[in-house]
């Protein structure tokens, strides 16, 4: 299916309501400076204006219900830990479980401001325990130069923000991977994974051992096909879902030349304009019912370039056109 050439009336719009919440967790990835990126990007100049009055001149009503409540660690890691800042954890993801599908409830669509990419434990828990409980299932596009889909037992570094893929499959910790009293929050059938250049071994048997290897779209499928190919896949994957899908975007897909701001850069990943394309691409289909974006770290960005590509790539997802 083409979705370049679906009518502008999907584009979300009139009618439709936007519900704006933070989760400023650092702790879940190496690096701090992550947790600064919720207040940054509501502050944003984005040509002139904040974020929040750019969503709103897209048609939207919107609400910032301001940022969870965090739990935040006394103590630095014990070195060698298979999975840092458990208990901390695990309390965020409760409130943000709780947060989104307040949002949900409200009938607005979430837009989730990160933090570190551990945050989509608890709030993709939350998307889905919504849709769950309406006999529902949802989709899932994760944008992301990593896999993400370590478990404690692969994990190199102990960092959260390299395992909610799989926890959100099922794997791994016990305790976040039944948050919300279920596990197995999306069906692998209606998960797709974009940009992914930085693997581990580790990860690369998880994708294999369970059947996901049609679900990675890689950088070399996307200097091979092109970004459009690459995500009209992807949604379509993902929409096969009958709830429709979320987005959960790691601004370290984006190369470092356009995206300095990020605690876990790698050369190699896509351009300004193919992450805007993504996410036209998405905004068009009418189907999205979540849009997160993470790893934004101010303290590492280059004159706020990263900062103020998040509100952008936000304003994309949802409708903003050149036109």
């Amino acid at each position: 299916m083409n979705f370049m050439s679906l009518d502008r009336t999907y584009f979300p719009g009139v009618d439709k309501k936007i519900g704006l919440m933070g989760v400023p967790v650092g702790f879940g990835a190496g690096r701090k400076g992550s947790e600064l990126g919720t207040i940054a990007i509501r502050l944003a100049n984005i040509r002139g204006s904040l974020l929040i009055e750019h969503i709103r001149q897209l048609g939207y009503e919107a609400t910032d219900y301001g940022d969870v409540e965090v739990v935040k660690p006394e103590m630095p890691a014990v070195g060698g830990e298979k999975i840092k800042y458990l208990p901390e954890m695990l309390a965020v993801s409760v409130n943000s479980a709780q947060s989104v599908k307040n949002i949900l409830r409200s009938g607005e669509i979430p837009v989730i401001l990160g933090g570190d990419h551990s945050i989509a434990i608890g709030t993709f828990s939350g998307i889905s325990s919504f849709f769950r409980e309406r006999n529902e299932e949802i989709g899932l596009i994760w944008f992301d130069a990593h896999a993400d889909i370590n478990t404690p037992e692969t994990t190199l570094s102990g960092n959260i923000h390299g395992m909610p893929f799989s926890t959100l499959l099922g794997y791994g910790n016990e305790e976040l991977v039944n948050l919300e009293g279920f596990a197995g929050k999306i069906n692998p059938r209606f998960c797709a994974h974009v940009g992914a250049r930085d693997l581990d071994l580790g990860e690369k048997m998880m994708i294999r051992e369970h059947g996901l290897v049609d679900h990675f779209f890689t950088m070399s499928d996307i200097d091979r096909q092109g970004m459009l190919a690459c995500v009209e896949q992807a949604v379509a994957i993902a929409s096969q879902a009958p709830a429709g899908f979320a987005v959960t975007f790691d601004v370290d897909i984006i190369d470092p030349r356009f995206a300095p701001g990020s605690g876990t850069l790698v050369r190699g990943g896509i351009t300004y304009r193919e992450a805007h394309l993504a996410l036209e691409v998405v905004a068009q289909t009418g189907l999205m019912r979540s849009f997160e974006i993470v790893e934004v770290n101010p303290m590492l960005d280059e004159h706020n370039i990263t900062v103020e590509l998040a509100g952008e790539l936000i304003l994309s997802a949802l409708g903003k056109t050149i036109l």
